[in-house]
């Protein structure tokens, strides 16, 4: 039996220890021994898919593909209600995902490798179905050098939407150039000149409101949140005024925007048509730090005790799995199961190995199961080839990863 080290309520508690014993159990029946594993808890899962659409607010949702890389994850969510296309994240992606049955792709970055803009020319599935991100006429240029001819490409505009409280602070992600309706006016100009080109939308994504947790106390908490309801405010005025502008120049088919932490702000902008979210089907470790929403802890990833270093240490082997992003604390997965468990100070988790200290080191056996959870979502794909589909007590599928299926995008 896995060992339960009390963290909340006595009914919390009891629920995570019958939960995670119970998936150690179904993996053991399913005879997945082997480690590491991936687990998808599916009720949980399609739990944060009801409540993304709900958080919606009626606007479809596009789910963001770098956020799950595991394509029947994409296929589970788009039969769902709510959801409608898949945000990717590159175009060799997107053409295998178009060609691979998906309707509506729109490549959330631009692109400028020829290999793959001549793969995007040269396959009428995805020239009807996959839309390029552009901000810059270059990127275009880029396209006619690499597919010469007379198809015609999709592209959508992406807009910044960082925040600048003051002149020389810029908060968000560093995107696009193209920052107001003025900027945006001009490129789309551009690109209607060219007759290889189809212009359908415009996108903006606040990282800084939907990326960025705000559920810390006091001042810092504050201050978080004053900035992400300045910047929304903001965002909506911007976007309306550059999606006015476009439309006095072309039918846009969509005005995408947001991620998992902004669906409901993002939602209420007349101006937006669709909203983007993939990060809160899973529910990572970083979405622990908002207070306006608490996914289900939906994915996990197991390792094997191998080592007992001292009494109150084990050590599973591997574990060094940190994401992207700033390097600090919350980049690093969080042991989910059995709790109490620390990172050594000067070790931390490693490429090989990772010990672990805590009481619930005591009774734990060589050969035992650590569950951990990442701090982002789709990147434990890219060091798994299976997920092993967990529901009501049994593994009820595998679904493989974008790796296992020879798909390594980035």
């Amino acid at each position: 039996m896995l060992y339960a080290n009390p963290t909340g309520s006595r009914a919390e508690d009891l629920a995570a220890a019958v939960r995670f014993e119970s998936y150690d159990e179904a993996l053991e029946a399913a005879n997945l021994v082997s480690r590491p594993v991936g687990l998808l808890d599916l009720e949980h899962f399609e739990a944060n898919a009801r409540d993304l659409v709900k958080r919606a607010c009626g606007k479809p949702i596009r789910v963001a593909s770098k956020s799950l890389r595991v394509r029947r994850a994409l296929e589970h969510t788009l039969g769902m209600p709510g959801y409608a296309g898949v945000l990717a994240f590159t175009v060799q992606e997107a053409v295998w995902l178009a060609e691979s049955g998906i309707k509506d792709v729109v490549v959330g970055y631009p692109c400028t490798d020829p290999s793959a803009l001549r793969d995007l020319a040269a396959s009428d599935v995805a020239r009807e179905t996959v839309t390029l991100m552009v901000d810059d006429i270059e990127q275009i240029d880029l396209l006619d050098r690499a597919a010469p001819g007379h198809q015609v490409i999709r592209v959508a505009i992406d807009m910044d939407a960082a925040y600048r409280p003051v002149r020389g602070i810029s908060i968000g992600a560093a995107r696009s150039p193209l920052r107001t309706s003025a900027d945006v006016t001009r490129l789309a100009v551009s690109l209607l000149r060219r007759s290889n080109i189809r212009l359908v939308g415009l996108m903006a994504y606040e990282g800084q409101i939907a990326g960025v947790g705000n559920a810390a106390s006091g001042l810092k908490g504050a201050a978080v949140r004053a900035m992400q309801g300045a910047s929304a405010a903001d965002i909506r005025a911007r976007r309306a005024e550059a999606v006015a502008a476009l439309n006095t120049l072309v039918d846009l088919e969509f005005v995408n925007g947001g991620g998992t932490g902004s669906l409901e702000s993002t939602a209420r902008e007349p101006a937006v048509t669709e909203v983007a979210a993939g990060s809160g089907l899973f529910g990572p470790g970083l979405f622990d730090g908002y207070r306006h929403f608490q996914p289900k802890h939906a994915l996990f990833f197991g390792l094997n005790v191998v080592r007992r270093p001292g009494p109150s240490t084990v050590t599973v082997l591997g574990g060094g799995w940190a994401a992207s992003g700033p390097a600090g604390q919350d980049r690093l997965p969080t042991v989910a199961w059995p709790p109490g468990l620390k990172y050594h100070a000067t070790e931390g988790p490693g490429e090989v190995q990772t010990p672990l200290s805590g009481d619930a080191a005591r009774h734990l056996a060589l050969g035992d199961t650590v569950f951990f959870r990442h701090a982002k979502a789709g990147e434990p794909a890219e060091r798994l080839l299976q997920i092993a589909v967990y529901s009501h007590g049994s593994i009820i599928d595998s679904w493989p990863t974008y790796r296992a299926e020879g798909k390594a995008f980035l």
